[in-house]
């Protein structure tokens, strides 16, 4: 394997039959179609089973299907159901922020991921949160990398125009960090950071509301005690170095930059708090679901398979080639592979390992989202009732996901709901007004 930036493909094959990956995925496709094609001709011509059984005994498989073939075009006809689900829209646009939580969106393109499903994707680099809310709502981007949170702000109304959003699949779990300035080195306690002030990128992102988290559980008031300052991910570096904030809550590879950089130290890791937390997601909106439905079961079968490919370690040094470039990351190699692999150093003088720093497992759990509504109430951002169950099943879509998974050939959960523990403190989402009453520190 060779090549970066916009150049890079995948060349190696498993089977060594093929000349790319995307021709034996293709290879494999084709012959899937074409064995369920055969397989819905033997059923209509044998009803029961005990009759197919008994033919396939008698003339062997291999016989029988060059027999259907003789009769029945069976490559013809696989080839016309190939093409049934063909994209109604094969240029697109599709969103992200330089960050490490984007990864199957961007390797998506330099990867050939969108290219297999017949798709000319371009993934533009975006400067912050609002824009691409607001270029995904009016229709310049075909979908987006959203926190995730963001699909439940934007269908609800919250700060944006009320439009219908959904995230078929989430983009990353863990992979977030609190990077603190050097100055703080001999200050660890958070029950000392009154006065602290904290970037974050987006008031409804899972950052927010983990930092808000974990500073409330040391007894500060993360709206009193400190100042949270809204900054864009690519500028939190700079603003440290300036000593404009005293740290940030971010993304890993802005962590690891500012250790790259001597500006920062790592704190601790997002899963340090909650392991296996959702970031990132990709979403779209319910109109571009409507009107171009083969397209966007193209996109979602795309980024399913490129998250596949991502969780896999083996395969972690290769797309952080693919990915740091200037039209994706702008990072150093060494900078994203440190996130990427988990062997990272901390900026206080050691080098750890740790295999989950950051996850790609794309199953849109409704307890994630109904989690994030609990502390969208709590801090004040939600008023009144709220039906935590009926709006995360709206927006979080778990059923065409396990679909997706499956074209990809990944296990998929069998419920689409599971409890987890934040800082030790265990959320049912079935009970979310009862986690909510427990907290003593909250806006609502």
């Amino acid at each position: 394997m060779s090549g970066s930036g916009s150049n890079w493909k995948l060349t190696r094959c498993p089977c060594g039959a093929h000349s790319s990956q995307a021709a034996h995925d293709e290879a494999l496709s084709v012959a899937a179609v074409e064995h369920a094609t055969e397989q819905a001709l033997l059923k209509a011509i044998f009803p029961k089973t005990i009759e197919r059984r008994l033919f396939l005994q008698a003339i062997g498989a291999t016989t029988a299907a060059a027999a259907l073939n003789h009769v029945f075009p069976v490559k013809a006809a696989a080839q016309a159901l190939g093409e049934a689900g063909a994209p109604e829209k094969a240029n697109l646009k599709v969103g992200f922020i330089p960050i490490t939580c984007a990864t199957p969106i961007i390797m998506g393109a330099p990867m050939g991921f969108y290219e297999k499903q017949k798709l000319n994707v371009e993934v533009v680099k975006t400067a912050g949160w609002a824009i691409i809310r607001d270029k995904t709502i009016n229709g310049e981007y075909d979908a987006a990398q959203m926190l995730a949170p963001m699909p439940l702000q934007i269908s609800m109304g919250l700060g944006a125009t009320k439009t219908p959003f959904v995230t078929p699949a989430i983009e990353n779990v863990n992979g977030q960090a609190i990077c603190l300035a050097n100055k703080h080195k001999d200050n660890r306690d958070p029950k000392n950071w009154k006065g602290f002030k904290f970037a974050i990128p987006y008031d409804f992102s899972n950052h927010n509301y983990l930092l808000r988290y974990y500073l409330a559980e040391h007894g500060i008031d993360p709206d009193t005690d400190v100042q949270l300052r809204l900054v864009p991910p690519p500028e939190m570096v700079a603003n440290l170095r300036a000593d404009n904030i005293d740290g940030f809550l971010a993304p890993d590879n802005i962590v690891q930059r500012a250790v790259y950089d001597g500006v920062g130290f790592i704190h601790l890791l997002s899963k340090e708090i909650w392991d296996g937390h959702p970031c990132c997601s990709f979403s779209l909106s319910r109109k571009m679901m409507a009107d171009t439905p083969n397209t966007a079961a193209a996109l979602l079968r795309a980024i399913m398979q490129a998250t596949s490919y991502a969780q896999r370690p083996e395969n972690r040094k290769e797309i952080a080639v693919a990915i740091a470039p200037a039209n994706y990351l702008n990072q150093p190699v060494t900078v994203v592979e440190q996130v990427l692999t988990g062997t990272y150093a901390d900026g206080l003088g050691g080098v750890k390992k740790d295999p989950a720093r950051i996850a790609f497992d794309p199953f849109p759990y409704e307890s994630y989202a109904i989690w994030t509504l609990t502390q969208m109430k709590r801090w004040g951002q939600i008023k009144g009732d709220v039906d935590f169950q009926a709006i995360a099943r709206d927006v979080y879509l778990a059923t065409d996901a396990e679909k997706a998974m499956k074209e990809a050939g990944i296990a998929a959960p069998s419920s689409t709901a599971k409890t987890f523990s934040v800082m030790g403190k265990p959320f049912d989402p079935s009970k979310p007004d009862e986690y909510l009453a427990s907290f003593a520190i909250k806006r609502s």
